[in-house]
């Protein structure tokens, strides 16, 4: 591990400290329920993506955020093909305060997952048989926004449950 990491005292002292210190897929899946059959059949396919994120503390100052994303392909009501990636990073991040830190890990972090677990889907999908497909970028930091926005009123909603039951 990285000097940052394993001396957290002497980095927080030097001001706030970020590293990647390894970066691995975690799970990976791809289903293609109806191949042979389906390479015959016709028809625009629609696509459905979902994406998730999960984040531990390993240690005082190193993380692990997992990007998870699935992709779903239909054609009329048939999965032509499932994939999902688990794209993992253990981070160490030091001297941030809370706010600073969980922006960190909300976007910076799946920044720099982002790239891995797209290529991871787009090796499945070809090597499945399927003419290539990139997933397009996205915006972290807006969906880190919407996220914040989403606690917000819950905690709002959350409050006033309280107060009216009071």
């Amino acid at each position: 591990m990285s000097e940052p990491v394993a001396n957290g005292a002497a980095a927080e002292a030097n001001g706030p400290t970020f590293s990647v210190e390894k970066i691995y897929v975690k799970d990976v899946s791809f289903e293609a329920p109806g191949v042979p059959q389906v390479f015959n059949e016709q028809g625009q396919p629609a696509l459905e993506m979902n994406l998730n994120q999960r984040v531990q503390r390993v240690a005082d100052n190193l993380f692990e955020v997992e990007l998870g994303v699935t992709l779903t392909c239909k054609l009329v009501d048939k999965t032509v093909y499932l994939v999902e990636v688990r794209q993992a990073g253990l981070f160490g991040l030091g001297g941030f305060d809370d706010q600073t830190l969980d922006a960190m890990l909300g976007v910076h972090c799946p920044n720099i997952l982002y790239p891995y677990a797209r290529q991871t889907v787009s090796d499945l999908i070809t090597a499945g048989g399927f003419p290539p497909f990139l997933l397009q970028p996205i915006n972290f930091e807006g969906l880190y926004a919407e996220g914040l926005r989403q606690r917000a009123e819950q905690g709002t909603l959350a409050g006033a449950e309280t107060a009216g039951n009071a």
